[in-house]
């Protein structure tokens, strides 16, 4: 910075034991104020065509980013490759269902689906006439249902999370 301020093509103050530096404003020419609008204007539309050019490499940095995230061909084929394979052991899977010949009947599946409506039936039934029995006991009980329970031995649905289905 000396050498260039003795060289007088910058300027330099001394303020004590600091020095500063700074640009000899004699050396720029001098520019009229229809000079410096136009280059406010250029700087502007040099502005204006930095952003538009950092727009586009963002919209491309994008395409990239999406281009690079997906399938190559490579890959794509090998997991097409994979799907049809798969796919073809479905099929056959389906074609044994097809043909097998343990085929529930109609009837069959109408006197299973009759039996558990009944079996649902007689659950509910009884759950409730169970229930009638221990509140009529827990009447003249002193202790809690719970501990009444646990005395007997007593095992409910809700103790392990069941509840007869909805016919």
């Amino acid at each position: 910075m000396e050498q260039l301020a003795q060289q007088e093509k910058i300027k330099e103050k001394v303020y004590g034991k600091q020095k500063i530096y700074f640009a000899d404003q004699e050396q720029f020419p001098t520019i009229s104020d229809p000079e410096l609008k136009q280059l406010d204007a250029q700087v502007s539309e040099l502005n204006s065509q930095v952003q538009s050019a950092q727009l586009s490499c963002q919209q491309l940095e994008t395409e990239l980013k999406e281009l690079n995230s997906s399938m190559t061909t490579e890959d794509m084929m090998r997991e097409i490759k994979d799907l049809k394979e798969e796919c073809s052991k479905y099929q056959q899977k389906l074609d044994k269902m097809k043909s097998a010949a343990n085929h529930v009947t109609p009837e069959e599946k109408e006197k299973v689906y009759s039996e558990r409506k009944q079996f649902c039936k007689e659950w509910k039934k009884r759950k409730r006439m169970a229930t009638d029995i221990f509140d009529a006991i827990l009447e003249g009980y002193p202790k809690s249902k719970k501990q009444f329970f646990e005395e007997v031995g007593v095992e409910t649905d809700e103790d392990y999370n069941v509840s007869p289905p909805d016919i």
